[in-house]
């Protein structure tokens, strides 16, 4: 390997940050605001990518800025793991860029332009971990990175938006603080904490006890962004974020600026063999399988669909963590393979999330019945990357996780094996009911009975009391054999109208809400008829918050699902919504499917082959 200064790896960093400067500039004037926008994130792609092939033919590129702590350089360093995630995090931005203002102005957000700079300042400290040198120029950059993501988390200003963003922040912040302290015991340690593929040579000699202290605040300090469980939970709350920041931030620069801290640790900071002979490889593992199996299960119970989403993610991360922590030369490219083959499928599947929630205001699950005609190509589009997140042929997710099986085969550990299989059930099992209810079931004949959210199957509702006493009117057709279960009173308990926690005597009249009974305010026989109007304050309320110009947007209701006539049929010409928010879906997807197909033309395997070879060089297995 040959190193060449070069200044394109800061130009990297910087171009958005200059970016982000003349988006607060234009924020009078949205259309330059948001070509500025695209204007940067192709230059930044451009920059990137123009180093890809000096990287592939062995060389390096290297820019110094001088002595930053101690001896420390501050030096960005553009070698072949750097730009698998540069140049990953890079397109996507791109992508996410079109759909951003599809989605901002469908949905006629505020804050547009403090949205947008933060987009491109993330993307700077996304650029700079890729291409930090060592750990603590990584560590500089992973804190900027939560500074500037925070405004975004916590974009909407309500009370759920700004509880979530003090979660992300004390979660990520936190993770930081461990971060810097294994950097410090890596110092002094080994003198240095300079990136070397194959590991730092003096940490081989090193205290076990303390090494292994080290190994595991810096896997557990990169852990919390890379949702390793029991760190996990500020990922599943940040989903209050607006689509497009869950779908780049949470898919990609968050949380893959986690998994890729792990790898650096993994594989330039220990080496294979230092994380062999200290056996901390096997605990990261287990984690790891952990993680993959407990979140695909809790997926199962989320109606909500970007909260499965997100849980999907937390299992999907642990594909990556689970092949760095083997050791075997196919887990590691799996492993790494998956970094942008999960991008893709994610992003796909968020961007589809998005779409249906601008366009028809649904967000559950449940409500989605019969969807797939009118939103035809976007539910296309997500099967196709459901079925890569599951592994299925064809598709990104199946040459990752094939890898990564071989891998885990290879070494004997059946045990991990055994958790990779089925964790891709798992994922068959909490995607494939979205995809059946979009297709094959209509909205006035459906099963919720996918929707594991009590423990014997079936929907939280279904097993609530009704005013009717859960019998079918003579001649309803549509009624379930499951209505007629019974159901003793006893189970069910008394209802608490008092608005506290305490008891009181059921033999008196309930007390008064604002001078009604609460069953007169919410009568729960209630039902809004189609063409019935609302009146006074709800219909102004109504009329305010819906925006767009759709037919369905006027009949439905903004707790989503079909309106009473139905879903309206879209075709496949892009009907459904604009080219703003279907283009990216379908780039996206494409991008999953050539990276399944042909993995080596999309030039990530040839990056990560690059390197596994120079990481395992002179290691046997």
């Amino acid at each position: 390997m040959t190193e060449v200064v070069d200044p394109r790896p800061i130009a990297a960093v910087l171009i958005s940050v200059v970016g982000t400067f003349a988006i607060l500039a234009a924020h009078r004037r949205p259309n330059v605001r948001e070509g500025v926008t695209l204007t940067v994130a192709l230059g930044k792609f451009g920059i990137i990518a123009s180093m890809v092939p000096g990287v592939l033919a062995g060389d390096i590129y290297v820019w110094s800025l001088g002595s930053f702590v101690i001896d420390i350089p501050f030096e960005l360093r553009a070698d072949a793991l750097g730009l698998l995630f540069g140049t990953l995090a890079s397109l996507l931005w791109i992508i996410t860029s079109l759909y951003s203002i599809g989605y901002m102005r469908g949905l006629d957000e505020h804050s547009q332009t403090r949205y947008f700079a933060s987009f491109a300042m993330s993307l700077s400290a996304a650029v700079g971990i890729a291409f930090a040198s060592n750990l603590l120029v990584l560590f500089v950059f992973y804190e900027v990175l939560t500074a500037a993501t925070y405004p975004l988390v916590a974009h909407d200003e309500t009370e759920e938006a700004r509880k979530a963003g003090r979660k992300y922040l004390a979660y990520t912040f936190g993770g930081g603080v461990a971060v810097l302290a294994g950097t410090a015991v890596v110092y002094w340690l080994a003198g240095t904490v300079a990136f070397t593929p194959g590991g730092i040579e003096a940490l081989a000699t090193a205290d076990p006890t303390l090494a292994r202290g080290a190994f595991a605040l810096l896997a557990a300090g990169f852990g919390v962004k890379a949702g390793l469980m029991p760190l996990h939970s500020w990922l599943p709350d940040a989903m209050v974020a607006p689509t497009p920041v869950s779908g780049l931030l949470h898919a990609v620069a968050v949380v893959k600026s986690g998994v890729f801290g792990i790898s650096r640790v993994v594989l330039d900071v220990y080496g294979p063999e230092a994380v062999a002979d200290l056996g901390v490889g096997l605990a990261l593992g287990s984690v790891a399988a952990i993680t993959l199996v407990a979140a695909s299960v809790i997926a199962l119970r989320k109606d909500n669909l970007k909260r499965r989403l997100a849980y999907s993610t937390v299992s999907q991360l642990s594909y990556i963590v689970l092949g760095l922590s083997i050791l075997h030369p196919d887990a590691i490219t799996g492993g790494l393979l998956h970094i942008p083959a999960h991008a893709f499928m994610k992003l796909t599947l968020f961007f589809c999330a998005g779409i249906i929630h601008v366009e028809t205001h649904t967000d559950d699950i449940s409500d989605m019945a019969g969807i797939g005609k009118r939103m035809p190509l976007t539910m296309a589009a997500f099967a196709v990357a459901a079925a890569g997140m599951a592994g299925i042929p064809l598709v990104a997710g199946f040459v990752s996780k094939f890898y990564l099986l071989v891998g885990t085969v290879s070494v004997g550990n059946y045990v991990f094996a055994g958790a990779l299989l089925l964790s891709g059930i798992l994922n068959i099992a909490y995607f494939w009911p979205v995809v059946y209810q979009a297709f094959f079931e209509s909205e006035d004949a459906h099963d919720a009975k996918p929707l594991v959210e009590n423990p014997l199957g079936g929907m939280e509702r279904s097993s609530l009391a009704r005013p009717d006493g859960g019998r079918p009117e003579d001649g309803d057709d549509s009624a379930d054999e499951d209505d007629d279960l019974d159901v003793d009173p006893e189970e069910l308990g008394r209802p608490d109208f008092s608005g506290g926690s305490e008891k009181r005597d059921y033999s008196e009249p309930a007390p008064l809400v604002d001078g009604e009974y609460a069953v007169d305010q919410n009568p729960s026989d209630h039902r809004v008829e189609e063409g019935d109007e609302t009146e006074g304050d709800d219909a102004d309320d109504h009329t305010s918050e819906d925006h767009h110009s759709t037919e369905d947007h006027h009949d439905e209701h903004h707790h989503g699902g079909p309106p009473p006539s139905g879903w309206t049929r879209s075709g496949w010409f892009g009907g459904e919504s604009t080219w703003f928010m279907l283009g990216p879906i379908l780039a996206a997807m494409t991008g999953s499917v050539v990276l399944g197909l042909v993995p080596h033309t999309a030039v990530f395997l040839r990056l990560i082959d690059g390197i596994v070879s120079a990481v395992l060089a002179g290691v046997t297995f």
